[in-house]
């Protein structure tokens, strides 16, 4: 799993490629918390070329979120493919992480 991270005017964009699980999970973690010391609070994490997300990816962007939260920011997924779409519906965690189209969307004005 590969992360590159992006700083746009009003937000950050960390694109994930591969597959987001119990291997990858500690490392996106790290990276959203380096990103969030370093100022962040607006992050979008696209999901574009994630392939695949177990339970351990979906614990990692909730702990991700509740980081950027307690920082007084916030976290969003942006361009999800059709199988994280899933793991988010089958848990109800869409409604927490809500999906937008893009990254430029889930912050817009950035």
């Amino acid at each position: 799993m590969q992360f590159t991270v992006d700083r746009h005017d009003t937000f950050t964009e960390v694109r994930s490629e591969g597959r987001l699980n119990m291997v990858a999970a500690p490392k996106l973690k790290d990276v959203i918390s380096s990103e969030i010391g370093a100022g962040s609070r607006q992050i979008v994490v696209d999901l574009g070329q994630t392939e695949f997300m177990d339970s351990s990816g979906l614990g990692a962007l909730i702990s991700c979120l509740k980081m950027a939260r307690q920082a007084s920011g916030d976290l969003r997924i942006a361009n999800v493919p059709p199988q994280v779409l899933m793991v988010l519906q089958l848990t109800s965690m869409d409604r927490v992480l809500t999906p937008y189209p893009d990254a430029a969307s889930a912050f817009p004005g950035g």
